[in-house]
C-alpha cells in the first residue's frame, strides 16, 4: 500500500467509527480519482449543462447521506463506491438532459397537475410508489402530509427540487437559478431525491406500497 492508501485506509476507519471531520477528509482525499472517472465520460456538447464539479458536488451529498450503507472493500473499495454513484447521477443527468430536449407530458408532474390530476398523486406514480386505497380523496390529506413528512427528511436540496420542478412544474433553468446550480445538477437532485423518496414513502403511510 501507498502512503497515500493508508492515509485513506485510516480516514475510512474514522469515518465508519463516527468521525464526521474524518468523512470529509475522506471525500476530499478520494476527489481527485473520482474526478479522473467521471471527466472523459462528459462529452464536449453537454459541458454547457454539466461539468466535473456538477457530478462531485452531487455524489459528495450523497456519499455523506449514503455512508452507513458502505459496507467492506477498504478504501479502494470506498473509492470504487464513490465513483460509481458519481458516475450513476452522471448518466441521470444525461438521460434527463436529454430528455427535456423532447419532453414526455407523462415525464413531467407538473403538466399533469396543470391538466388536471393531483401534482401529489402524480409523483407518487412517477417514482413507482402506489396508492393502494380505491378512493384517493378519502385520504388525501394523510397522503399529502406522508410525503411532506419524506420531504422533511430529505437534503435541503433534493426537497427543494422535488417541489419545485416536480411539484411546482417550473423549468429546471429557473430551479437552477434559485439553487445557485446547473441544470444538470438539478437533474441529478432530482434523481436522487426520487430515489429517497421511493424507499421512505411506503414506511410512512399504510396507503403505500413499491409498484412492481
Amino acid at each position: 500500500m501507498t502512503p497515500n492508501e493508508d492515509m485513506l485506509g485510516e480516514l475510512l476507519d474514522r469515518a465508519q467509527a463516527g468521525e464526521r471531520e474524518a468523512l470529509i477528509e475522506l471525500l476530499e482525499a478520494a476527489a481527485p480519482r473520482v474526478r479522473a472517472r467521471i471527466g472523459p465520460k462528459i462529452s464536449p456538447h453537454l459541458r454547457s449543462s454539466i461539468d466535473e464539479d456538477d457530478v462531485m458536488q452531487v455524489t459528495y451529498l450523497e456519499v455523506v447521506t449514503r455512508f452507513d450503507t458502505f459496507h467492506g472493500g477498504g478504501s479502494s473499495g470506498f473509492i470504487a463506491w464513490m465513483a460509481r454513484l458519481a458516475e450513476n447521477n452522471l448518466i441521470d443527468a444525461i438521460r434527463m438532459l436529454e430528455a427535456e430536449k423532447r419532453p414526455n407530458p407523462r415525464n413531467r408532474v407538473g403538466a399533469q397537475a396543470v391538466a388536471g390530476e393531483e401534482s401529489t398523486y402524480a409523483l407518487i406514480d412517477l417514482i413507482g410508489v402506489t396508492v393502494t386505497t380505491p378512493s384517493k380523496a378519502a385520504v388525501a390529506g394523510e397522503i399529502r402530509e406522508a410525503l411532506n413528512n419524506v420531504l422533511a427528511k430529505l437534503p435541503p436540496d433534493y426537497a427543494t427540487v422535488i417541489r419545485l420542478y416536480d411539484l411546482k412544474g417550473k423549468p429546471a433553468s429557473e430551479v437552477a437559478a434559485e439553487l445557485g446550480r446547473s441544470e444538470g445538477a438539478i437533474y441529478m437532485l432530482r434523481a436522487r431525491a426520487h430515489d429517497r423518496l421511493r424507499e421512505l414513502l411506503p414506511g410512512e403511510s399504510r396507503f403505500f406500497s413499491v409498484g412492481g
